[in-house]
């Protein structure tokens, strides 16, 4: 994209709005990281030795294992489906190139809910083998434990690999289809030019998919609280919510932290040399690879797997309980749940894509060093863990609200109470916080396809900055905004960490409506708001699957 926007003097970019209001929203993410940092160094209870010397290695090596798990696993769904549904030809390849995205609409901690109530001893699985082989007791046969390490690392991998998937399509249906023709004409099969051809030139791809599924991992709450995997974030909430210890809980978000800049640095680290340009043949047809037979029976077995394993089987559990349950289920309270979730994910989306559109435009005006790094920074968010988040809003609110309360006790006799910790007001911080990097990354990539003439020509009439956002961009950009809002909604209604620990007394989403009732053994009761949930998030994997889809046309003689 042509550039022209020009380097303003350091006294008038101070003066510039638009970077002012970059340099706002960049101070607001940095806010709750600087929160974690002072609260872990001077806490006022140091109790790091006693965590560093009991249970932090072993919160630490099960993080480990687990983001190890959920990432090997993924990346073999990811990266094998994506390929397949791409490169090659065979039934129902049409369904699943667009069906593989589904799970991605079920939240981690529903389907290791559902599983464990199919899969447990008293489950309906357990209990048909018992009854089929004449089975009395569980010493009668070995079942693998639904909840344990092994279970953790399945449940998360089924319903995150869209992440390695999504990027990893796309990025092969980039590629330059004379690659695969050299490789070809050289004797290589399908499986060798996949290997040597397709995968070292979608490594950028396929990096920025794991990363996101191992910040995911880090992130998840319900599933490793479900299945007592102790993690770093089960630990966080253990130090805080049970100890009664914020300075400890902070210092473990302090690492988790660490954890997130070192996966960051890997991710672009492993991609620093590589540099992608567009293929002069990118609008060719590809040519895919036919298969037949048990080729065929087995692509289209490893890439229905996921999708029945991570979206059919919970959906239909999922109705089947909130159609019989649905009297229980449907209550008032049940309502006020579902109109706090739709209200507090409508008010993140607004904000989020309001501020997302005010740093796309002000990058878009400034191209300097430093509105980039401000921009850049300003999208830490989505990569800090909720429970994270967390931590780090409820410090600075809570010692704000602190600070009023003695003020007018002291100069008024009244009591303020709490005015932005323990409200919705930090619930909806959080989430914009978190999920602003979606909103500004959408919106930004509208924007680099709007030609600068554009805004060459608004001028050239007498519009200013903002009036040729309102009058110019905004209405060429709809879809893009659109995405990113449904993208936003989607995420906050899901949104479980930040969300349990911010929430104030005696409020529920429909996220914690789940994790209350599914954690006292009571999945029936919560399938009603588990199943909004999941429908509420195929809309965006709608769109996800129309855009990736129409950027490359098949060869029709295959």
């Amino acid at each position: 994209m042509h550039t022209f926007a020009h380097t303003t003097p350091l006294n008038k970019r101070f003066r510039n709005p638009w970077f002012i209001s970059a340099s706002l929203v960049a101070v607001m993410v940095g806010l709750p990281i600087i929160a974690v940092f002072y609260l872990a160094f001077f806490p006022e209870e140091n109790i790091w030795p006693h965590l560093a010397s009991t249970v932090l290695p072993g919160y630490i090596s099960s993080t480990l294992i687990l983001m190890f798990g959920v990432g090997t696993l993924s990346l073999f769904m990811g990266v094998g489906a994506a390929w397949l549904v791409t490169m090659c030809k065979f039934p129902g390849r049409k369904i699943l190139e667009w069906a593989l995205l589904l799970p991605f609409a079920v939240p981690a901690y529903v389907i290791a809910y559902v599983y464990t109530d199919l899969l447990e001893y008293a489950g309906l699985v357990q209990g048909w083998l018992r009854a089929l082989f004449g089975w009395s007791s569980s010493k009668d046969y070995w079942f693998p434990e639904i909840r344990s390490m092994g279970g953790a690392i399945t449940m998360m991998a089924l319903v995150l690999y869209p992440y390695v998937y999504l990027m990893t399509r796309a990025a092969f249906l980039e590629q330059s289809m004379s690659l695969f023709s050299a490789s070809r004409n050289l004797g290589h099969s399908p499986l060798q030019s996949f290997l040597r051809i397709s995968i070292p030139v979608a490594r950028p791809a396929i990096a920025v998919g794991l990363s996101l599924v191992l910040m995911e991992t880090l992130n998840d709450f319900g599933t490793v609280d479900f299945f007592a995997v102790r993690t770093l974030t089960a630990g966080l909430y253990d130090t805080w919510l049970n100890m009664g210890n914020i300075g400890g809980a902070a210092q473990i978000a302090s690492l988790m932290l660490i954890f997130v800049v070192t996966l960051i640095y890997m991710e672009r680290f492993s991609r620093r040399k590589q540099k992608q340009f567009e293929s002069k043949n990118q609008g060719h047809a590809l040519e895919q690879f036919q298969l037949t037979g048990l080729r065929a029976g087995a692509a289209l077995l490893f890439c229905a797997l996921p999708v029945v394993a991570g979206f059919l089987i919970p959906v239909t559990v999922l109705s089947y309980y909130a159609y019989h349950y649905f009297e229980v289920s449907w209550t008032s309270n049940f309502l006020n749940h579902a109109f706090n979730s739709f209200t507090l994910s409508v008010i993140a989306s607004i904000t989020t894509i309001a501020l997302g559109i005010m740093l796309a435009y002000s990058k878009r005006l400034n191209s300097t060093g430093i509105t980039q790094l401000l921009v850049r920074f300003s999208g830490l968010g989505y990569a800090m863990p909720g429970a994270v988040l967390a931590v780090g809003i409820i410090v600075p609110f809570a010692a704000f609200d602190n600070a009023v309360d003695d003020m007018f006790r002291q100069h008024f006799g009244i009591s303020t109470g709490l005015l932005l910790s323990g409200t919705t007001f930090a619930i909806i911080f959080a989430y914009t916080v978190r999920f602003l990097a979606v909103s500004a990354g959408s919106i930004e990539s509208s924007l680099a396809k709007v030609t600068p003439s554009m805004d060459m020509a608004s001028r050239s009439l007498g519009h200013n900055n903002l009036s040729t956002l309102f009058r110019v961009h905004l209405p060429v950009i709809r879809g893009g905004i659109l995405t990113a809002a449904l993208v936003v909604f989607v995420d906050c209604m899901k949104e479980l960490p930040a969300t349990l620990i911010l929430r104030p007394f005696n409020f529920e989403t429909l996220a914690t409506h789940v994790y209350q009732y599914a954690s006292d053994e009571l999945l029936e009761q919560s399938a009603l708001a588990a199943l909004i949930i999941v429908l509420v998030g195929i809309v965006p994997v709608i769109f996800l699957s129309k855009s990736i889809s129409s950027t490359r046309t098949y060869n029709k003689k295959t």
